[in-house]
């Protein structure tokens, strides 16, 4: 009896210890999983605090600006987009995505392209029967087999709009036309424009297409050569000719350069049956560069219109109304782009969105 009574007194000690010892591993797995618990939370906490300071580094200018009321801004543009020019944040958007022909906007990529391959800006360029035919045989003033200084054909393209500039600027480019839209191409991958594609270095093609978004960054691009900067928004310019010796007279086709309320850094006026009236400035408002991309615009001064109702939201936070033939027109386009979208167009002609 008593070796039975010790050996009771034995399993229950060992019972007692294997107890202890399982109490004691459960607690150190406790605390392993609430130490790993609070070292998941401190790491989040830096995320967090993170996320919900995002905008602790932005101006109040900057804060001001992106929080302003969608609600009260109208376009008469089918669609549009405005970009802060210093941080790149989208201000405003509406049908930005939406792919649509551009028309002369084009020439901004026109005159990058020429721009970056370093031809001599003195050396002149002969006008040629081939830059007319490649031009759809448009009216122009410029004689064929007269010459004119490459920088003054890049200036009559951007700030008149003169189409045989464009198709002269391409057609002299090493390797001709087709490699110049290579390269226009090319220009619009490395520049991050990924919904844009080119044909031509005029924009009469309404297969020069492009997305609101993608135009703002090639606005932005543009602002950054001097050349473009200085020739887009000049007010009048008289371009002078040799062989034969002649004089033309030009005006910049956007009448905002006129203004004095307006300091605008880059600008290009469009035109197409296809496209609508268009319209892209780099202007300073309040100091602050923005970027306001306009396509198919209804009425020829409806993108200038459409420019200083966003000057007014950006200041007062307030654009005002559009007429009610605008939004009739707005509708119509619309309904055409969502029924025959401009992509499955270009796709039958074998062009090709990246």
């Amino acid at each position: 009896m008593k070796k039975l009574r010790v050996k009771r007194l034995l399993s229950q000690e060992t019972a007692t210890r294997c107890l202890h010892k399982q109490l004691t591993n459960g607690a150190k797995i406790t605390n392993y999983l609430l130490s790993s618990l609070l070292l998941i939370c401190a790491l989040c906490l830096p995320i967090q605090a993170q996320a919900t300071g995002s905008n602790k580094g932005l101006s109040s200018a900057t804060e001001r600006l992106l929080s302003l009321d969608k609600g009260k801004i109208e376009l008469a543009s089918v669609s549009a987009a405005v970009i802060d020019g210093k941080t790149g944040a989208p201000l405003y958007q509406k049908h930005a995505e939406m792919l649509m022909p551009i028309a002369s906007i084009t020439k901004l990529m026109t005159a990058m392209v020429t721009l970056d391959a370093r031809l001599p800006l003195n050396e002149d360029i002969q006008f040629t029967e081939t830059h007319k035919r490649a031009n759809k045989n448009y009216y122009s003033r410029i004689r064929i087999g007269s010459k004119l200084a490459r920088k003054d054909v890049i200036r009559i393209a951007l700030m008149s709009s003169e189409n045989m500039a464009s198709s002269a600027l391409g057609h002299t480019y090493p390797g001709g036309i087709k490699a110049f839209v290579r390269a226009m191409n090319l220009k619009a991958r490395q520049l991050g424009m990924t919904h844009s594609y080119f044909v031509d270095s005029t924009g009469l093609s309404e297969h020069n297409v492009s997305t609101a978004s993608d135009l703002a960054i090639m606005v932005r691009a543009a602002a950054s050569y001097p050349e473009i900067a200085e020739y887009s928004r000049t007010p009048g310019y008289t371009a002078r000719f040799s062989h034969p010796r002649y004089s033309l007279r030009y005006g910049n086709t956007n009448a905002l350069v006129h203004s004095k309320s307006w300091q605008i850094d880059v600008t290009k006026t469009g035109y197409l049956d296809e496209a609508g009236r268009c319209l892209v400035m780099l202007t300073e408002i309040n100091g602050r560069q923005t970027v306001m991309v306009m396509l198919n615009s209804y009425g020829k001064r409806t993108p200038l219109g459409d420019a200083s109702r966003i000057k007014r939201w950006l200041t007062t936070g307030e654009s005002g109304q559009i007429s009610s033939s605008a939004k009739h027109y707005q509708r119509q386009t619309l309904q055409q782009l969502l029924q025959h979208p401009v992509s499955e167009q270009l796709a039958l002609q074998g062009g090709v969105i990246h």
